[in-house]
This record gives C-alpha cells, structure tokens and sequence, in this order.
C-alpha cells in the first residue's frame, strides 16, 4: 500500500452495471409493474439512463455482454427464453455514439468476446468509438464461455480455457500493434497549403505472423485520444489472473465477505508487482445490488416488495451456465458436486471449496442475482460502502439495477450526496479521456505497460528502417 492510500480516504469509483437486455443480473424484476427493462430495445431508454449517471457523477456505464445462449439448465432454453435471461441480448457497441451524444464525462465500457472476432476489424470499431467519444471508451476483455456460442459460429465445442487466454494473449498484442504502432502522434498534419493530410513517413505497416493471427498493412484509423481503450478483465482462475494483471488497468472481481476480498485485492497488487506494474495501476471493483430509501425501514419493505417479483430459479439457471452444470439435476438440499468443465473456472471452484446446494444458491438469489445485497437507507448504505472500501482495497464498485430505472435514481438521489458529504465521492468530474479521470496520469496506457512494447518508434529510426526493406529487396 502506497503511503497516499494510507493517509488520503480513496474516493470512491463507480460504474453502472447494464446489459442491452431485459434480464441482465436480478432476474425475474422485469414483471414489477414500474420497470422498463422491456424498452430496453429503444434508444430513448440507453439516452435517458445516460444522462442520469452522468447527473449522479458515474464514472461509467459498463456494458456487459455474451455470445450464445443460456442452456445448460434443464438442457434447453424455455426458462431462458420465458423469464428473459439475457434473451434477448443486443449488440452494446450500437448504443455508444447515441450516449456519448448526450453525455460529456461519462465513461462506457463495451464488453466484447475476442474469441470471436476479428482483431482487425474489433480494433478499428474501437478506435473509432474512442475518436467519436472523445476519449471515454473502455473495452471489458473476454474470452467466453458457453458452448452454444461456439455451436453459433460452426464449431464443436468450447475450447480449451487456457488455450483461450493463450489466444486473447495474441489478440491483445495486435490490437497494440495496430493502436500503439501503426500511426505516430503527430502523423496528421492537416496541412491544406501543401496538401498534406498525413505524413507518409509516420505511418507504418504492421506485420504480424503468430499462432492464431496474421496481419500485413496499415492501420486505417488515426489515433485517437486514448489510442488503445482502457482494459478491463475479470479473470480470477491461475490463468486468467496471469492475464489480467499483465494487460488490465481496471478488474472485476466477487465476493460477499470483506476478508475473502481483501486477499484477492493483495493477490492482485502483488501479481502486478510481480508483472513489472505499479500495484495502482489497476483499479479492482466489486459487483454490488443496491436497495435504497429514506429509511433503513422503507428500504426493507422495498426489498420485500422487489422479492415478490424475482426468480431465484432463473438465478439459478443463469448460474448454471456460467459454472457449466445442470443445476436442476439435483434435489434443493443435496450438496452439489465439483465437476471438471470448461467454463468460469473461478466460480465452478467454489464447488470443489464449500459444500453448497440449490438451497444456498437460492438464498444468495433472492432478488434473481448472487451479487452481495446492500439494502438501508441512504446513510446506512453509503457507510456500508465506505467500509468495504477502507476493509478490502478495491478502488469502487459495479452497481447493478434492480428495478429499471428507479433503482439508479434512488441511488443518485440517496447515496450519492451522503458519500460526498463523508469525502469519499467526486463533486464534479476532471476533464479529460476516461484514463485520466479514472488515473489522474494522462490519456493514454503507463509506460509500465506491456503495450509499450509495441509502440512507434522514432520518425529517424523508421526512415532508416524502411530504407534498409527497400534496399534488402
């Protein structure tokens, strides 16, 4: 811990947690009578929950997303498909340009599966989000996995989860080639007297043979503010801890129990460590659920009222894809076996850990999601928080929405100002890219990061470069 972190209270960093879909974490809450999760398909909905963060001062809205479907539970997707869960989802990318047109602080972190894209074509819709946002685009790094994603695209089955990361480790180093390596800062001129737009001579190719990969040519996009996204991650098993501490400068991590927090937040900061980083340079977050009011009293009854609406089941149903075991197979109080699977290894270890049955998971489920639950008022939940934060080291949290859209405004309305009032929230934003607001350290990625590696070099060293290609062939 720096010596800042040690006499400075960290203000607290949030982001709101959504999905371009109904049922997104609390599932079942799209039947109460004052959501609108169903509008999720207009745009007046994704402009309107925009303005609102950035009225309560977010730091982002973040974006989740899936490939497939959610149909291991009961082997088909009828609850999947009766309850909404996360069917349908749509692509978040398309909402971007319409928020960021109605916003000027707030931050949006895009969720994308590398396993199914193209590096190409993803770094360039990234780059030129980040131009169109001015500097506010985060990307959420993940490698997926549910097996009907790779039926969806013509193969068998899910691959390997390290032979995942292993490619996503190829992926991220040509995303950096083409954002870090391809156009030097000052390639644009401009120049309308000379007729020169860019400098031909600070543009250059990327060349790139590997296992998975392969790419020759110049990047199409100037670059941008950030140049590369800010990087999210949330791998929690050996491997894709390896990966995120290399790559992420924000992580997503869970947890209900302080202690259990605190030594994934010090496993984090020493593997960074161990990475050759600056421990702070990654900002780790806490998935949170959130129901608030102007009484400890009145939030209860507000719970009370939002469980008579979830589903524990689709919870479950949910859960049961993300740990790649049918669920349904077993009797409520039967302790639920560890299984090999291919899935999100970190959660499916919690088999092999504790001794849980559907029972537990239903209880950790009652309002549909098994984030931790805050419930009080305004005061009781900022405190709840503040302590959490001063316990664990994270750096902020992913509040997730119950009740579409009066869960955020409750929050805003309620939470936000007793925060301020103790210190530990912003009173208005720092301008400037979603890196600088988030690191106070400039636009784009530390010198520390392994994308440095693969930045421009030198106009001089370039020329010299491509006078010995020409003169070699």
């Amino acid at each position: 811990m720096t010596k800042t972190s040690q006499f400075v209270p960290k203000k607290i960093l949030l982001n709101a947690f959504d999905m371009n879909c109904v049922g997104h974490i609390n599932h079942g809450l799209w039947t109460h009578p004052r959501d609108e999760s169903h509008r999720f398909n207009e745009l007046s909905y994704w402009t309107d929950l925009a303005q609102t963060l950035e009225q309560g001062l977010f730091d982002g809205l973040f974006i989740a997303d899936i490939t497939g479907v959610y149909d291991v539970y009961q082997n088909n997707i009828d609850l999947t498909l009766k309850e909404s869960i996360q069917l349908p989802s749509h692509d978040p990318s398309t909402l971007v340009s319409a928020m960021a047109a109605v916003t000027q602080n707030l931050g949006f972190g895009i969720t994308v599966n590398l396993s199914y894209e193209s590096p190409y074509q993803f770094s360039r819709r990234f780059a030129s989000m980040d131009h169109l946002t001015n500097g506010r685009i985060g990307w959420n790094i993940v490698t997926g996995y549910l097996d009907s994603a790779q039926r969806l695209i013509g193969e068998k089955g899910l691959k390997d989860h390290d032979l995942r990361y292993e490619q996503a480790e190829e992926f991220l180093q040509l995303c950096y080639k083409f954002w870090e390596g391809s156009w030097e800062n000052d390639a644009v001129l401009k120049d309308k007297q000379n007729r020169i737009f860019t400098d031909p001579a600070k543009v250059h190719q990327v060349n790139h043979q590997g296992q998975f990969y392969q790419s020759q040519g110049v990047f199409q996009v100037s670059p941008s503010i950030q140049r590369t996204p800010v990087l999210f991650q949330a791998g929690a098993s050996p491997r894709g801890m390896a990966f995120a501490t290399r790559h992420a400068e924000g992580m997503f991590i869970g947890g209900d129990q302080p202690e259990k927090i605190k030594k994934q937040v010090d496993q984090i900061r020493q593997q960074a460590i161990n990475q050759g980083r600056n421990p702070e340079d990654i900002k780790i977050f806490v998935g949170i659920t959130v129901v608030t009011a102007e009484t400890d009293e009145l939030a209860q009854q507000k719970l009370d009222e939002y469980q008579a609406y979830a589903s524990p089941e689709a919870g479950l149903a949910h859960f049961s894809s993300s740990v790649g075991i049918d669920l349904s197979r077993f009797a409520d109080d039967e302790p639920i076996p560890y299984q090999q699977t291919n899935s999100i290894a970190s959660v499916n270890n919690k088999f092999k850990e504790q001794r849980i049955s559907k029972n537990d998971l239903k209880a950790q489920h009652v309002l549909g999601g098994r984030y931790p639950l805050i419930v009080g008022s305004g005061a009781t939940v900022a405190e709840k928080l503040i302590q959490l934060i001063d316990e664990t080291g994270i750096d902020g949290f992913n509040l997730t929405r119950t009740v579409a859209p009066e869960s955020h405004h409750d929050f805003i309305r309620l939470v936000i100002p007793e925060l301020q009032q103790r210190g530990r929230y912003k009173t208005e934003y720092e301008p400037g890219s979603l890196r600088h607001k988030l690191f106070n350290q400039g636009d784009q990625l530390a010198d520390s990061h392994p994308a440095q590696q693969f930045r421009c070099p030198s106009s001089a060293s370039t020329s010299n470069s491509n006078l010995k290609q020409k003169q070699s062939a």
